[in-house]
């Protein structure tokens, strides 16, 4: 696919770009040291700032992608991306962003919020972290067998929100990448979670194609098993006999479950409706919200099978989401909105139901399926966790505000974690970014909520 569609800024050429990673540091910046800033930044709200005192906007006035350092590093070609692989320092020590769409929307100024700029200023601000810009609508279509094992080997992948609807195709038009080629590359980057791999953190749409992700998943894990006659090495056929149970059983939950929004309406009902995993919010959000703790439904009064219910309190209980415990112990959390779909919460409670099932059934035959054409389903997570809720005065507006996608190991039993959030961490309350605000001081995201979770969760991320 050819260029089209290119924003005013262009990248500037790879032989401008550093070689070395780091801007404010007088060392390199690396892992170990983009680690401890994060650290010193989370240890308190009143520490001074331990790097030196430059302006990141030295070089940009205007703080642009492409139009001069620190955000130099803009992959919009095979070429840009060929130059990237034969630097793997850059790579390696640098946050890769993934931008679906030029801009997440317009804030009360009328301003598009271009948020992926937020994302590299917090970063090389708190902790000289480089970050590399992928703008998957304006560039040439990546292959995502190359580019997903290349950023996934760096410190972190962030998946930015974007102003197009995950229900509606046709608003990803005009530009480079369609939703179907999205939903692809979200489905790569939810099975690449390994002991080598960097955290990743879907934001706003990209929390959205991540819950569609899940449902496609297992829908193919389904109908994979479900089509199969014989596996080899399966001694007696035990192993698919297991699987197939376990996946009618999820096939017969997915093909009836209703989703039903909290006046009553039902949105979808069964998994191959295109609203299942995402629908459209009973309130667009936009402002600051407070998080609050998740809530277990009413089975009984919201038509969903408490199976799906007991499963997610089992993994409520199991695993610690990082974004639940910033609400336990760092006070009151108040966090950016910007959005008007919001992922329903009956598919996620279905995902983790259907992904411990299925974990649990590849447990005893897991040797077996590593050599069999069924072995990609070792990649698939084996729980989410809803972590938290926003509302209006009362009311409950988006129950799943943020998710915790874990993955357990097979062999070692480690765990490893992913997040998905609604909300704009790298957002400060008035919606603007960098370049058009003025440029928020290390004091400021200091005791920025959204500013001290987002550095909490690349901390967290980066110690598995």
């Amino acid at each position: 696919m050819t260029l089209s569609n290119q924003p005013i800024n262009q990248s500037l050429k790879t032989g401008n770009w550093r070689l070395r990673p780091g801007y404010l540091s007088e060392g390199n910046s690396d892992f170990e040291s983009v680690h401890v800033l994060l650290g010193q930044f989370l240890a308190d709200r009143h520490s001074p700032d331990p790097l030196p005192d430059a302006s990141l906007l030295l070089e940009n006035a205007q703080f642009c992608w492409g139009e001069g350092r620190p955000l130099e590093k803009v992959i919009r070609s095979r070429a840009d991306l060929e130059f990237l692989m034969q630097n793997p320092a850059l790579f390696r020590n640098a946050i890769a962003i993934i931008e679906p769409w030029k801009h997440v929307g317009k804030n009360p100024l009328g301003e598009e919020v271009r948020a992926s700029l937020n994302v590299a200023y917090i970063a090389q601000k708190i902790a000289d972290c480089d970050s590399i810009l992928f703008p998957m609508w304006s560039s040439e279509l990546l292959d995502p067998n190359v580019v997903v094992p290349l950023i996934t080997s760096g410190l972190a992948v962030v998946v930015e929100g974007g102003d197009p609807s995950v229900r509606d195709a046709s608003t990803f038009n005009g530009g480079n990448c369609s939703l179907q080629d999205l939903h692809c590359f979200v489905e790569k980057l939810l099975i690449s979670r390994s002991p080598t791999s960097a955290l990743a953190l879907f934001i706003c749409l990209g929390h959205q194609l991540a819950a569609q992700a899940h449902i496609n998943l297992i829908k193919r894990a389904v109908q994979q098993v479900l089509g199969l006659e014989s596996l080899p090495r399966d001694r007696d056929g035990r192993m698919l006999r297991a699987m197939k149970r376990v996946c009618q059983q999820i096939d017969r939950v997915g093909s009836s479950l209703k989703i039903t929004k909290r006046d009553g309406r039902v949105i979808a009902e069964g998994w191959d409706h295109p609203e299942f995993a995402v629908g459209s919010n009973e309130h667009r959000e936009v402002g600051e919200r407070r998080l609050h703790h998740y809530q277990s439904p009413d089975g009984e009064a919201n038509g969903i099978p408490q199976d799906l219910i007991s499963a997610h309190e089992i993994t409520a209980d199991q695993y610690e989401g990082v974004i639940d415990t910033a609400i336990e112990y760092e006070r009151e959390v108040n966090i950016a909105m910007f959005h008007s779909d919001e992922v329903n919460e009956e598919a996620i409670l279905f995902a983790n139901w259907s992904y411990r099932l299925l974990h649990d059934a590849m447990i005893p035959h897991r040797s077996v399926l590593a050599g069999s054409p069924l072995a990609w389903l070792l990649k698939l997570p084996d729980a989410i966790e809803i972590l938290c809720s926003t509302t209006i005065g009362d009311e409950i507006v988006t129950e799943c505000s943020a998710t915790c996608i874990i993955y357990r190991d097979f062999e070692s039993k480690q765990a490893r974690r992913s997040f998905t959030c609604q909300f704009h961490p790298e957002l400060l309350s008035d919606l603007r970014v960098v370049g058009m605000a003025e440029p928020p001081s290390y004091a400021r995201l200091k005791n920025d909520d959204g500013a001290r979770l987002f550095a909490r969760l690349l901390y967290e991320g980066m110690q598995e």
